[in-house]
């Protein structure tokens, strides 16, 4: 990032005049829409036209999020080695092509619960990939002192992308059906893929990478973490707050549908709606951390809007949706600004040589927690009905503050640099 100077000071432009981070900006934006368009349509093509049970549509989730607990440390070992760049193109075309198949075959006739299984599984394989390059490719963007600001950034456009997504994805499922909305799923892999090969290339120095042995350097990340007291807390948070927050997510479009009634498009709408408390606080992440601490905000972002969770299984039919928008609207709260501060803090004291791994043990264990929380989450949705399991995780991801509450971190205002 170019250094201006005005009156014998040294200034830099803002991070958006940078054109390298302003269209890996614009291309993750527009990627992560398509995300969120897919995550609506997906269950509701499961649920709907091929009437799939609620185990049946919650081990969707567990194929979407199974392959971090596979391949996510063999990830980090090639986000180490290999062009993040060119790797995230590769992972978007390749999901491009995937999505692009389910219209194409539904066309046919052939359109079946496997063939989704299928097509989900290994667009979760290449979203593994994307996402460890993508976490470690940022540092490589923005400067040291200015992740924060860069993470909450990008953090505000996602979030916009899930207050926009969900209610496409619904309403074009509504309109010409949930197979044909992967259209525009796969358009929006294609643009981030577009941008990113606009990007500048990234270079980063390996150091010692290459000459460590594979057994060795898959759990470098692993040992890193493990050694450092603030990060094993984190970590243990996270992955518990995964695992149930993610029971709810296998269990939310059958419940909208089946219990309060909600059709394609107000199912859209409410995940909108509930993204908006993520969009709000994304926008404020950087000075809150500052006003607050950067250690302390962590806690309280986990602690303070768990009450609200349990507005999400007390929802009923018309307005008491409103319940639901604002238990979800909680928790992106809570999820975008611990997520800003822990990833910050990781990218500023991990060396760049080991970034790709520690990031890829992060999402292995927080990740690797998902598919098991979707399978739980199924099963107590099919064996004890919906509300009583959606109480159940609700409960359980607030409780993952307490790693955090009793950590060092309680004692701190501020994280420390290393």
């Amino acid at each position: 990032m170019t250094v201006q100077l005005i009156d014998g000071r040294a200034v830099r432009p803002p991070l958006w005049r940078d054109r390298s981070f302003a269209l890996f900006w614009a291309g993750q934006t527009v990627g992560e829409l398509g995300t969120r368009m897919s995550g609506v349509a997906v269950p509701l093509l499961a649920a709907g036209p091929m009437r799939a049970s609620v185990f049946q549509v919650s081990l969707l989730t567990v194929l979407a999020w199974l392959p971090y607990l596979v391949f996510a440390l063999p990830a980090g070992l090639l986000a180490d080695r290999v062009d993040l760049r060119r790797l995230m193109i590769g992972c978007d075309l390749g999901r491009a092509a995937l999505l692009s198949s389910l219209p194409a075959v539904a066309l046919v006739g052939r359109l079946t619960l496997a063939f989704l299984y299928v097509v989900v599984g290994l667009c979760g394989v290449l979203t593994v990939l994307f996402t460890v390059a993508y976490k470690s490719i940022v540092p490589a963007l923005a400067p040291a002192d200015r992740l924060v600001e860069a993470n909450a950034r990008l953090t505000v456009t996602a979030d916009t992308a899930a207050l926009v997504g969900p209610t496409v994805g619904g309403v074009l499922a509504g309109l010409v059906g949930a197979a044909r909305t992967f259209l525009g799923t796969a358009l929006a892999f294609l643009l981030s893929a577009a941008t990113l090969a606009a990007v500048r290339p990234v270079l980063r120095d390996r150091g010692l990478t290459d000459r460590v042995p594979v057994r060795v350097a898959l759990t470098e990340g692993l040992r890193f973490v493990g050694q450092r007291p603030i990060l094993r807390s984190i970590l243990a948070c996270t992955a518990t707050s995964n695992f149930f927050a993610i029971g709810t997510t296998a269990l939310e479009v059958s419940f909208l549908v089946r219990e309060l009634r909600a059709g394609p498009a107000t199912v859209g709408l409410v995940f909108s709606l509930g993204a908006a408390g993520g969009l709000v606080t994304g926008a404020f992440a950087a000075p809150l951390s500052r006003r607050i601490g950067t250690a302390r905000v962590i806690w309280v972002a986990m602690a303070v809007p768990g009450p609200l969770y349990l507005l999400v299984p007390l929802a009923r039919p018309g307005w008491g949706l409103a319940l639901y928008v604002v238990g979800l609207a909680a928790f992106s709260a809570n999820a975008v600004l611990f997520n800003v501060s822990i990833l910050s803090y990781r990218q500023r004291i991990t060396p760049p040589e080991l970034l790709g791994r520690v990031n890829a043990a992060f999402l292995w264990v927080c990740f690797g927690a998902v598919p098991l929380g979707a399978l739980t989450g199924g099963l107590l949705g099919s064996h004890w009905g919906l509300r009583p399991a959606l109480v159940v995780c609700a409960l359980g991801t607030w409780s993952a503050a307490l790693f955090v509450v009793l950590s060092p971190l309680r004692s701190l205002r501020d994280l420390p640099p290393g």
